[in-house]
Protein backbone atom coordinates (compact mmCIF):
# COMPACT_ATOMS: atom_id res chain seq x y z
CA UNK A 1 0.00 0.00 0.00
CA UNK A 2 1.41 3.36 -0.97
CA UNK A 3 2.30 5.83 1.77
CA UNK A 4 0.09 8.77 2.75
CA UNK A 5 1.57 12.22 3.21
CA UNK A 6 0.31 15.76 3.25
CA UNK A 7 1.29 16.97 -0.22
CA UNK A 8 -0.32 20.38 0.10
CA UNK A 9 0.31 23.20 2.52
CA UNK A 10 -2.72 21.93 4.47
CA UNK A 11 -5.23 19.13 4.40
CA UNK A 12 -8.22 19.52 2.09
CA UNK A 13 -11.17 18.47 4.25
CA UNK A 14 -14.11 18.05 1.92
CA UNK A 15 -17.55 19.33 2.88
CA UNK A 16 -20.76 18.35 1.07
CA UNK A 17 -23.15 20.40 -1.02
CA UNK A 18 -25.35 19.85 -4.07
CA UNK A 19 -26.03 23.45 -4.97
CA UNK A 20 -24.69 25.03 -8.13
CA UNK A 21 -23.85 28.74 -7.79
CA UNK A 22 -24.82 30.46 -11.04
CA UNK A 23 -23.03 33.51 -12.35
CA UNK A 24 -25.13 34.70 -15.24
CA UNK A 25 -24.65 38.24 -16.49
CA UNK A 26 -28.40 38.97 -16.42
CA UNK A 27 -29.27 36.68 -13.54
CA UNK A 28 -32.90 36.21 -12.47
CA UNK A 29 -35.72 38.17 -10.85
CA UNK A 30 -38.25 36.88 -8.28
CA UNK A 31 -41.00 36.36 -10.89
CA UNK A 32 -38.79 34.68 -13.48
CA UNK A 33 -39.31 30.93 -14.19
CA UNK A 34 -38.27 28.67 -11.33
CA UNK A 35 -39.43 25.39 -9.86
CA UNK A 36 -39.13 21.67 -10.33
CA UNK A 37 -39.67 20.58 -13.95
CA UNK A 38 -40.09 17.12 -15.43
CA UNK A 39 -40.25 16.06 -19.06
CA UNK A 40 -38.22 14.72 -21.97
CA UNK A 41 -35.27 15.57 -24.21
CA UNK A 42 -34.84 13.84 -27.55
CA UNK A 43 -31.18 13.17 -28.31
CA UNK A 44 -29.88 12.42 -31.80
CA UNK A 45 -27.56 9.85 -30.24
CA UNK A 46 -29.65 8.29 -27.45
CA UNK A 47 -33.27 8.91 -28.45
CA UNK A 48 -35.99 10.12 -26.07
CA UNK A 49 -34.80 10.55 -22.48
CA UNK A 50 -36.67 11.32 -19.26
CA UNK A 51 -35.11 14.37 -17.60
CA UNK A 52 -35.81 16.70 -14.69
CA UNK A 53 -34.73 20.27 -13.96
CA UNK A 54 -34.52 21.69 -10.46
CA UNK A 55 -34.29 25.45 -11.02
CA UNK A 56 -33.88 28.03 -8.27
CA UNK A 57 -33.42 31.79 -8.26
CA UNK A 58 -30.91 32.33 -5.43
CA UNK A 59 -30.00 35.93 -4.64
CA UNK A 60 -30.57 37.09 -8.20
CA UNK A 61 -28.75 34.16 -9.82
CA UNK A 62 -30.01 30.94 -11.30
CA UNK A 63 -28.90 27.72 -9.61
CA UNK A 64 -29.89 24.08 -9.68
CA UNK A 65 -29.31 21.00 -11.79
CA UNK A 66 -30.54 19.07 -14.82
CA UNK A 67 -30.73 15.32 -14.22
CA UNK A 68 -30.52 13.01 -17.25
CA UNK A 69 -29.94 9.24 -17.58
CA UNK A 70 -26.43 10.04 -18.82
CA UNK A 71 -25.44 12.42 -16.02
CA UNK A 72 -26.27 15.43 -13.86
CA UNK A 73 -25.49 18.94 -15.10
CA UNK A 74 -25.13 21.90 -12.73
CA UNK A 75 -26.56 25.29 -13.66
CA UNK A 76 -23.71 27.67 -14.42
CA UNK A 77 -25.70 30.74 -15.48
CA UNK A 78 -28.97 31.73 -17.11
CA UNK A 79 -31.45 34.50 -17.81
CA UNK A 80 -35.08 35.04 -18.85
CA UNK A 81 -36.15 37.85 -21.15
CA UNK A 82 -39.23 38.53 -23.32
CA UNK A 83 -40.60 35.05 -22.72
CA UNK A 84 -37.36 33.35 -23.77
CA UNK A 85 -35.28 31.32 -21.37
CA UNK A 86 -31.54 30.62 -21.70
CA UNK A 87 -29.52 28.25 -19.48
CA UNK A 88 -25.87 27.19 -19.45
CA UNK A 89 -25.07 23.99 -17.56
CA UNK A 90 -21.95 21.92 -16.99
CA UNK A 91 -20.76 18.57 -15.70
CA UNK A 92 -16.98 18.51 -15.46
CA UNK A 93 -15.70 19.41 -18.91
CA UNK A 94 -19.08 18.71 -20.57
CA UNK A 95 -21.46 21.62 -21.22
CA UNK A 96 -25.14 21.88 -22.17
CA UNK A 97 -27.15 24.90 -23.30
CA UNK A 98 -30.94 25.12 -23.21
CA UNK A 99 -32.91 27.69 -25.24
CA UNK A 100 -36.65 27.58 -24.58
CA UNK A 101 -39.85 29.56 -24.43
CA UNK A 102 -41.82 29.60 -21.19
CA UNK A 103 -45.61 29.55 -21.26
CA UNK A 104 -48.20 28.24 -18.80
CA UNK A 105 -45.58 26.48 -16.73
CA UNK A 106 -44.00 24.68 -19.69
CA UNK A 107 -40.51 25.10 -21.12
CA UNK A 108 -40.32 24.20 -24.82
CA UNK A 109 -37.21 24.54 -26.92
CA UNK A 110 -33.96 22.75 -27.68
CA UNK A 111 -30.75 21.68 -26.01
CA UNK A 112 -27.25 21.51 -27.42
CA UNK A 113 -24.27 19.53 -26.08
CA UNK A 114 -21.03 19.02 -28.03
CA UNK A 115 -22.14 17.35 -31.28
CA UNK A 116 -25.63 16.43 -30.00
CA UNK A 117 -28.81 18.52 -30.08
CA UNK A 118 -32.55 18.04 -29.97
CA UNK A 119 -35.93 19.22 -28.65
CA UNK A 120 -36.70 19.50 -24.95
CA UNK A 121 -40.04 19.94 -23.20
CA UNK A 122 -40.30 20.33 -19.42
CA UNK A 123 -43.48 20.89 -17.38
CA UNK A 124 -43.38 22.55 -13.95
CA UNK A 125 -44.60 20.03 -11.37
CA UNK A 126 -43.81 21.88 -8.15
CA UNK A 127 -41.58 24.24 -6.25
CA UNK A 128 -37.82 24.07 -6.60
CA UNK A 129 -36.03 21.76 -4.20
CA UNK A 130 -33.85 23.57 -1.70
CA UNK A 131 -30.07 23.25 -1.80
CA UNK A 132 -28.58 20.86 0.72
CA UNK A 133 -26.62 22.70 3.37
CA UNK A 134 -23.27 21.76 4.79
CA UNK A 135 -25.13 20.71 7.94
CA UNK A 136 -26.63 17.73 6.13
CA UNK A 137 -30.24 16.82 5.37
CA UNK A 138 -33.14 17.02 7.75
CA UNK A 139 -35.74 14.53 6.53
CA UNK A 140 -38.41 12.65 8.42
CA UNK A 141 -38.00 8.95 9.19
CA UNK A 142 -40.71 8.21 6.64
CA UNK A 143 -38.89 10.18 3.94
CA UNK A 144 -35.69 8.23 4.59
CA UNK A 145 -37.66 4.98 4.37
CA UNK A 146 -39.06 6.13 1.02
CA UNK A 147 -35.58 6.86 -0.32
CA UNK A 148 -34.21 3.52 0.81
CA UNK A 149 -37.23 1.70 -0.61
CA UNK A 150 -36.72 3.51 -3.92
CA UNK A 151 -33.03 2.54 -3.97
CA UNK A 152 -33.77 -1.09 -3.12
CA UNK A 153 -36.45 -1.33 -5.82
CA UNK A 154 -34.97 0.70 -8.67
CA UNK A 155 -31.26 -0.17 -8.49
CA UNK A 156 -31.74 -3.90 -9.22
CA UNK A 157 -34.35 -3.04 -11.88
CA UNK A 158 -32.16 -0.54 -13.75
CA UNK A 159 -28.71 -2.14 -13.39
CA UNK A 160 -27.67 -4.50 -16.19
CA UNK A 161 -27.13 -7.33 -13.68
CA UNK A 162 -27.23 -6.17 -10.08
CA UNK A 163 -26.61 -9.66 -8.71
CA UNK A 164 -23.60 -10.73 -10.72
CA UNK A 165 -21.40 -10.44 -7.62
CA UNK A 166 -23.65 -10.54 -4.55
CA UNK A 167 -26.85 -12.51 -4.11
CA UNK A 168 -30.29 -10.91 -4.01
CA UNK A 169 -30.67 -12.32 -0.50
CA UNK A 170 -27.50 -10.52 0.68
CA UNK A 171 -28.65 -7.28 -0.94
CA UNK A 172 -32.09 -7.46 0.66
CA UNK A 173 -30.60 -8.34 4.05
CA UNK A 174 -28.33 -5.26 3.92
CA UNK A 175 -31.31 -3.08 3.00
CA UNK A 176 -33.39 -4.52 5.85
CA UNK A 177 -30.58 -3.94 8.35
CA UNK A 178 -30.21 -0.28 7.35
CA UNK A 179 -33.97 0.19 7.30
CA UNK A 180 -34.17 -0.89 10.92
CA UNK A 181 -31.60 1.73 11.96
CA UNK A 182 -32.90 4.76 10.05
CA UNK A 183 -34.61 6.34 13.05
CA UNK A 184 -31.32 6.51 14.97
CA UNK A 185 -28.92 7.72 12.28
CA UNK A 186 -27.93 11.20 11.07
CA UNK A 187 -27.99 12.02 7.35
CA UNK A 188 -24.27 11.33 6.88
CA UNK A 189 -24.60 7.89 8.45
CA UNK A 190 -27.59 7.19 6.22
CA UNK A 191 -25.65 8.31 3.15
CA UNK A 192 -22.78 6.00 4.08
CA UNK A 193 -25.22 3.13 4.63
CA UNK A 194 -26.92 3.59 1.26
CA UNK A 195 -23.63 4.10 -0.58
CA UNK A 196 -22.26 0.93 0.98
CA UNK A 197 -25.28 -0.99 -0.36
CA UNK A 198 -24.76 0.48 -3.83
CA UNK A 199 -21.07 -0.48 -3.75
CA UNK A 200 -21.98 -4.07 -2.88
CA UNK A 201 -23.24 -4.40 -6.47
CA UNK A 202 -19.53 -4.47 -7.20
CA UNK A 203 -18.62 -2.41 -10.28
CA UNK A 204 -16.80 0.91 -10.28
CA UNK A 205 -19.65 2.81 -11.97
CA UNK A 206 -22.31 1.98 -9.35
CA UNK A 207 -22.39 4.22 -6.28
CA UNK A 208 -24.10 7.33 -4.84
CA UNK A 209 -22.48 10.57 -5.94
CA UNK A 210 -21.33 13.19 -3.46
CA UNK A 211 -20.83 16.68 -4.96
CA UNK A 212 -18.06 18.31 -2.93
CA UNK A 213 -16.37 21.58 -2.10
CA UNK A 214 -12.72 21.46 -1.04
CA UNK A 215 -11.32 23.64 1.73
CA UNK A 216 -8.07 24.18 3.54
CA UNK A 217 -6.67 25.98 6.55
CA UNK A 218 -3.19 27.45 6.79
CA UNK A 219 -1.22 24.62 8.33
CA UNK A 220 2.16 24.85 6.65
CA UNK A 221 3.71 22.53 9.19
CA UNK A 222 1.53 19.64 7.94
CA UNK A 223 3.29 19.57 4.59
CA UNK A 224 4.72 16.09 3.97
CA UNK A 225 3.92 14.71 7.44
CA UNK A 226 2.81 11.14 8.18
CA UNK A 227 -0.78 10.64 9.33
CA UNK A 228 -1.07 8.68 12.59
CA UNK A 229 -4.79 8.94 13.31
CA UNK A 230 -7.98 10.89 12.60
CA UNK A 231 -9.62 12.00 15.85
CA UNK A 232 -8.95 8.91 17.99
CA UNK A 233 -9.13 6.37 15.17
CA UNK A 234 -5.78 4.94 13.97
CA UNK A 235 -5.25 5.67 10.27
CA UNK A 236 -5.11 1.98 9.33
CA UNK A 237 -8.52 1.38 10.98
CA UNK A 238 -10.03 4.47 9.34
CA UNK A 239 -8.77 3.24 6.01
CA UNK A 240 -10.23 -0.22 6.63
CA UNK A 241 -13.65 1.28 7.40
CA UNK A 242 -13.63 3.43 4.29
CA UNK A 243 -12.77 0.47 2.05
CA UNK A 244 -16.31 -0.79 2.70
CA UNK A 245 -17.53 2.18 0.64
CA UNK A 246 -15.63 1.10 -2.47
CA UNK A 247 -16.85 -1.25 -5.25
CA UNK A 248 -16.68 -4.79 -3.93
CA UNK A 249 -15.99 -6.53 -7.24
CA UNK A 250 -13.26 -4.22 -8.55
CA UNK A 251 -9.51 -4.56 -8.13
CA UNK A 252 -7.81 -3.66 -4.87
CA UNK A 253 -5.93 -0.96 -6.78
CA UNK A 254 -9.16 0.90 -7.57
CA UNK A 255 -10.56 0.40 -4.08
CA UNK A 256 -7.36 1.74 -2.51
CA UNK A 257 -7.45 4.80 -4.77
CA UNK A 258 -11.02 5.67 -3.80
CA UNK A 259 -10.54 5.04 -0.10
CA UNK A 260 -7.58 7.43 -0.10
CA UNK A 261 -9.86 10.24 -1.26
CA UNK A 262 -12.40 9.45 1.45
CA UNK A 263 -9.78 10.07 4.17
CA UNK A 264 -10.26 13.80 3.63
CA UNK A 265 -14.00 13.83 2.89
CA UNK A 266 -16.19 15.09 5.72
CA UNK A 267 -19.38 13.19 4.87
CA UNK A 268 -17.55 9.83 4.82
CA UNK A 269 -15.55 10.46 7.98
CA UNK A 270 -18.65 11.69 9.84
CA UNK A 271 -20.91 9.00 8.41
CA UNK A 272 -18.48 6.31 9.56
CA UNK A 273 -18.31 7.79 13.05
CA UNK A 274 -14.63 8.67 12.72
CA UNK A 275 -15.21 12.40 13.37
CA UNK A 276 -18.09 13.92 15.42
CA UNK A 277 -18.73 16.82 13.02
CA UNK A 278 -18.39 16.76 9.24
CA UNK A 279 -17.12 20.37 9.26
CA UNK A 280 -13.97 19.80 11.33
CA UNK A 281 -11.49 16.95 11.70
CA UNK A 282 -8.51 16.54 14.01
CA UNK A 283 -5.49 14.81 12.48
CA UNK A 284 -2.53 13.52 14.45
CA UNK A 285 0.64 13.79 12.35
CA UNK A 286 4.29 12.88 12.80
CA UNK A 287 7.44 14.23 11.19
CA UNK A 288 10.28 12.04 9.91
CA UNK A 289 11.82 12.02 13.41
CA UNK A 290 8.62 10.61 14.91
CA UNK A 291 7.57 13.82 16.70
CA UNK A 292 3.77 13.96 16.82
CA UNK A 293 1.43 16.96 16.73
CA UNK A 294 -2.23 17.61 15.91
CA UNK A 295 -4.05 19.95 13.56
CA UNK A 296 -7.75 20.82 13.27
CA UNK A 297 -8.93 21.13 9.68
CA UNK A 298 -12.12 23.09 8.97
CA UNK A 299 -14.49 23.09 6.01
CA UNK A 300 -15.57 26.33 4.33
CA UNK A 301 -18.25 27.35 1.82
CA UNK A 302 -18.46 25.83 -1.68
CA UNK A 303 -16.26 27.51 -4.26
CA UNK A 304 -13.61 28.69 -1.82
CA UNK A 305 -11.10 26.03 -2.87
CA UNK A 306 -10.36 27.72 -6.19
CA UNK A 307 -9.40 30.91 -4.33
CA UNK A 308 -6.78 29.24 -2.16
CA UNK A 309 -3.05 29.39 -2.80
CA UNK A 310 -2.03 25.75 -2.75
CA UNK A 311 1.57 24.89 -1.90
CA UNK A 312 2.86 21.46 -2.89
CA UNK A 313 5.60 19.30 -1.48
CA UNK A 314 7.50 19.46 -4.75
CA UNK A 315 9.19 22.67 -5.90
CA UNK A 316 8.43 22.06 -9.58
CA UNK A 317 5.53 20.15 -11.07
CA UNK A 318 6.50 17.08 -13.08
CA UNK A 319 5.30 17.24 -16.66
CA UNK A 320 2.18 15.11 -16.17
CA UNK A 321 0.91 17.45 -13.40
CA UNK A 322 1.35 20.60 -15.45
CA UNK A 323 -1.59 22.46 -17.04
CA UNK A 324 -4.11 20.90 -14.61
CA UNK A 325 -7.07 22.65 -16.28
CA UNK A 326 -6.33 21.25 -19.76
CA UNK A 327 -7.85 17.89 -20.64
CA UNK A 328 -5.64 17.39 -23.71
CA UNK A 329 -2.28 18.98 -24.44
CA UNK A 330 1.05 18.01 -26.01
CA UNK A 331 4.63 19.16 -26.41
CA UNK A 332 7.88 18.13 -28.10
CA UNK A 333 10.85 17.11 -25.93
CA UNK A 334 13.85 17.71 -28.19
CA UNK A 335 16.51 16.04 -25.99
CA UNK A 336 14.83 12.66 -26.40
CA UNK A 337 13.07 13.37 -29.70
CA UNK A 338 9.76 12.57 -28.01
CA UNK A 339 6.25 13.92 -28.51
CA UNK A 340 4.52 13.84 -25.15
CA UNK A 341 0.70 14.03 -24.94
CA UNK A 342 -1.27 14.48 -21.71
CA UNK A 343 -4.61 12.81 -22.44
CA UNK A 344 -6.90 13.49 -19.45
CA UNK A 345 -10.33 13.81 -21.09
CA UNK A 346 -12.38 13.46 -24.24
CA UNK A 347 -13.95 16.89 -24.73
CA UNK A 348 -13.51 18.10 -28.34
CA UNK A 349 -11.07 15.24 -28.93
CA UNK A 350 -11.49 15.27 -32.70
CA UNK A 351 -10.53 18.94 -32.89
CA UNK A 352 -7.76 18.75 -30.28
CA UNK A 353 -6.07 15.65 -31.69
CA UNK A 354 -5.40 17.38 -35.03
CA UNK A 355 -2.73 19.51 -33.42
CA UNK A 356 -1.06 16.43 -31.96
CA UNK A 357 -0.75 14.78 -35.37
CA UNK A 358 0.43 18.04 -36.92
CA UNK A 359 3.23 18.11 -34.30
CA UNK A 360 4.16 14.48 -35.02
CA UNK A 361 4.27 15.20 -38.75
CA UNK A 362 6.38 18.30 -38.18
CA UNK A 363 8.93 16.82 -35.75
CA UNK A 364 9.21 13.18 -36.95
CA UNK A 365 9.82 12.05 -33.34
CA UNK A 366 11.51 8.83 -32.32
CA UNK A 367 8.89 8.24 -29.59
CA UNK A 368 5.27 9.19 -28.88
CA UNK A 369 3.97 9.06 -25.31
CA UNK A 370 0.23 9.00 -24.53
CA UNK A 371 -0.14 9.79 -20.81
CA UNK A 372 -3.51 8.48 -19.55
CA UNK A 373 -2.72 8.26 -15.84
CA UNK A 374 -5.18 11.05 -14.93
CA UNK A 375 -7.90 10.19 -17.46
CA UNK A 376 -11.23 9.49 -15.76
CA UNK A 377 -13.11 8.52 -18.91
CA UNK A 378 -15.56 9.70 -21.54
CA UNK A 379 -16.53 8.07 -24.86
CA UNK A 380 -14.07 5.34 -25.81
CA UNK A 381 -15.35 5.39 -29.40
CA UNK A 382 -13.95 8.91 -29.66
CA UNK A 383 -10.60 7.64 -28.43
CA UNK A 384 -10.62 4.86 -31.00
CA UNK A 385 -11.57 7.17 -33.84
CA UNK A 386 -9.26 10.09 -33.13
CA UNK A 387 -6.26 8.49 -31.39
CA UNK A 388 -5.94 4.70 -31.39
CA UNK A 389 -6.68 4.08 -35.07
CA UNK A 390 -4.77 7.11 -36.44
CA UNK A 391 -1.71 6.19 -34.35
CA UNK A 392 -2.04 2.56 -35.43
CA UNK A 393 -1.73 3.75 -39.02
CA UNK A 394 1.50 5.71 -38.39
CA UNK A 395 4.05 3.14 -39.50
CA UNK A 396 7.04 5.09 -38.16
CA UNK A 397 5.50 5.36 -34.67
CA UNK A 398 3.49 2.16 -34.34
CA UNK A 399 6.58 0.05 -33.67
CA UNK A 400 7.85 -1.66 -30.55
CA UNK A 401 9.84 0.82 -28.51
CA UNK A 402 8.49 3.93 -30.24
CA UNK A 403 4.92 4.14 -28.85
CA UNK A 404 4.21 4.24 -25.11
CA UNK A 405 0.99 4.54 -23.09
CA UNK A 406 1.25 5.58 -19.43
CA UNK A 407 -1.42 4.13 -17.13
CA UNK A 408 -2.29 3.90 -13.44
CA UNK A 409 -5.06 3.29 -10.88
CA UNK A 410 -6.97 6.39 -11.99
CA UNK A 411 -7.06 5.38 -15.66
CA UNK A 412 -10.81 4.75 -15.56
CA UNK A 413 -13.81 3.84 -17.70
CA UNK A 414 -13.27 4.86 -21.36
CA UNK A 415 -9.60 5.50 -20.60
CA UNK A 416 -9.26 1.93 -19.38
CA UNK A 417 -10.99 0.75 -22.56
CA UNK A 418 -8.72 2.78 -24.84
CA UNK A 419 -5.66 1.52 -22.95
CA UNK A 420 -6.78 -2.00 -23.82
CA UNK A 421 -7.29 -0.89 -27.42
CA UNK A 422 -3.75 0.50 -27.54
CA UNK A 423 -2.41 -2.79 -26.17
CA UNK A 424 -4.24 -5.08 -28.60
CA UNK A 425 -4.48 -2.91 -31.72
CA UNK A 426 -1.06 -1.24 -31.71
CA UNK A 427 2.52 -2.02 -30.71
CA UNK A 428 2.37 0.27 -27.68
CA UNK A 429 4.28 -0.51 -24.48
CA UNK A 430 2.15 0.18 -21.39
CA UNK A 431 4.15 1.71 -18.52
CA UNK A 432 3.18 2.68 -14.97
CA UNK A 433 0.86 0.93 -12.52
CA UNK A 434 -1.97 -1.56 -12.84
CA UNK A 435 -5.23 -0.01 -14.02
CA UNK A 436 -7.80 -0.04 -11.22
CA UNK A 437 -10.94 -0.95 -13.13
CA UNK A 438 -11.46 -4.46 -14.45
CA UNK A 439 -11.49 -4.53 -18.27
CA UNK A 440 -14.31 -7.09 -18.34
CA UNK A 441 -16.97 -5.47 -16.18
CA UNK A 442 -20.27 -3.62 -16.01
CA UNK A 443 -19.93 -0.05 -17.25
CA UNK A 444 -21.89 2.55 -19.29
CA UNK A 445 -23.21 4.56 -16.32
CA UNK A 446 -26.69 6.09 -16.01
CA UNK A 447 -28.14 8.10 -13.13
CA UNK A 448 -31.31 8.38 -11.06
CA UNK A 449 -32.38 10.62 -8.17
CA UNK A 450 -33.69 9.49 -4.80
CA UNK A 451 -37.11 11.14 -4.26
CA UNK A 452 -36.52 13.05 -1.01
CA UNK A 453 -32.77 13.49 -0.45
CA UNK A 454 -32.23 13.95 -4.22
CA UNK A 455 -28.98 12.07 -3.93
CA UNK A 456 -27.74 10.92 -7.35
CA UNK A 457 -27.37 7.16 -7.75
CA UNK A 458 -25.18 5.90 -10.60
CA UNK A 459 -25.61 2.42 -12.04
CA UNK A 460 -24.22 0.39 -14.94
CA UNK A 461 -26.34 -0.69 -17.90
CA UNK A 462 -23.94 -2.70 -20.08
CA UNK A 463 -21.27 -5.36 -19.76
CA UNK A 464 -18.04 -4.78 -21.70
CA UNK A 465 -15.31 -7.29 -22.44
CA UNK A 466 -11.88 -5.98 -23.43
CA UNK A 467 -9.70 -8.96 -22.48
CA UNK A 468 -10.38 -12.32 -24.13
CA UNK A 469 -8.07 -14.60 -22.15
CA UNK A 470 -6.06 -14.56 -18.93
CA UNK A 471 -6.67 -12.59 -15.76
CA UNK A 472 -9.26 -9.82 -15.69
CA UNK A 473 -6.84 -6.92 -15.15
CA UNK A 474 -4.72 -4.63 -17.28
CA UNK A 475 -1.17 -4.66 -15.99
CA UNK A 476 1.54 -2.48 -17.53
CA UNK A 477 4.29 -4.13 -19.53
CA UNK A 478 6.71 -2.24 -17.27
CA UNK A 479 5.48 -1.62 -13.73
CA UNK A 480 6.89 1.46 -12.01
CA UNK A 481 5.51 2.59 -8.65
CA UNK A 482 6.66 6.10 -7.68
CA UNK A 483 7.94 6.56 -4.13
CA UNK A 484 7.35 9.40 -1.71
CA UNK A 485 10.84 10.71 -2.46
CA UNK A 486 9.92 10.84 -6.15
CA UNK A 487 6.83 12.90 -5.34
CA UNK A 488 8.65 15.24 -2.99
CA UNK A 489 11.43 15.89 -5.51
CA UNK A 490 9.02 16.41 -8.41
CA UNK A 491 10.36 13.38 -10.31
CA UNK A 492 8.28 11.26 -12.65
CA UNK A 493 10.04 7.87 -12.79
CA UNK A 494 7.42 6.51 -15.20
CA UNK A 495 8.16 9.09 -17.90
CA UNK A 496 11.89 8.95 -17.12
CA UNK A 497 11.91 5.20 -17.83
CA UNK A 498 10.28 5.82 -21.22
CA UNK A 499 12.65 8.62 -22.18
CA UNK A 500 15.62 6.39 -21.35
CA UNK A 501 14.25 3.36 -23.20
CA UNK A 502 16.44 2.01 -26.00
CA UNK A 503 14.39 0.43 -28.77
CA UNK A 504 17.46 -1.42 -30.10
CA UNK A 505 17.81 -3.69 -27.08
CA UNK A 506 14.46 -3.22 -25.36
CA UNK A 507 15.87 -1.84 -22.12
CA UNK A 508 15.93 1.41 -20.18
CA UNK A 509 19.14 2.79 -18.73
CA UNK A 510 17.24 4.18 -15.78
CA UNK A 511 17.48 2.57 -12.34
CA UNK A 512 14.69 3.34 -9.89
CA UNK A 513 14.15 2.80 -6.19
CA UNK A 514 10.51 1.71 -6.02
CA UNK A 515 8.13 2.57 -3.20
CA UNK A 516 8.18 0.16 -0.29
CA UNK A 517 4.81 -1.27 0.80
CA UNK A 518 5.93 -0.94 4.40
CA UNK A 519 5.96 2.86 4.32
CA UNK A 520 3.56 4.49 6.75
CA UNK A 521 0.44 6.38 5.74
CA UNK A 522 1.10 9.78 4.18
CA UNK A 523 -1.10 12.12 2.15
CA UNK A 524 -0.02 12.69 -1.47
Amino acid sequence: MNAFRFAYVALALVAWSVSGQARGQNGCKPNDPAGYFEGTATSQQAGKLDVSLNLRCDNGRYAGELVTPAGTYTVKDGHFEAGQFHLNLESGADTVTVEASFDAGVLRGKFASADDTGPVELRRTGDAKSAVSAEGLSLSKEQWHQDLEFLARELPKRHADAFHFITRERFEAEVAELNGKLGHLNSDEIYVGMDRIANLIGDGHTYIKVPVAATTSGNEKALGMRVIKIQEVPIARAYELLLSLTPSDETQVLRDSRALGFLTTGIFLHGMGIIPDRKVARYTLADDNGKEFTIDVHAVAPGESSKLNWIYAFKERPLFRQKPDDNFWYTYLPDSRTVYCSFRGYKDLGKQSKGLFDLIKQQHPDKVVMDMRLNGGGDYNEGLKYLVHPIRDLSEINRKGHLFVLVGPNTFSAAMSNSAHFRYQTNAILVGQQIGEKPNSYQEAREMKLPNSHWTVRYSVKFYKFVETGENVIRPDQEIIPSWNDYRSGRDPVLEWVLNYHASNGTSSQWHDFASPSEQFRFV
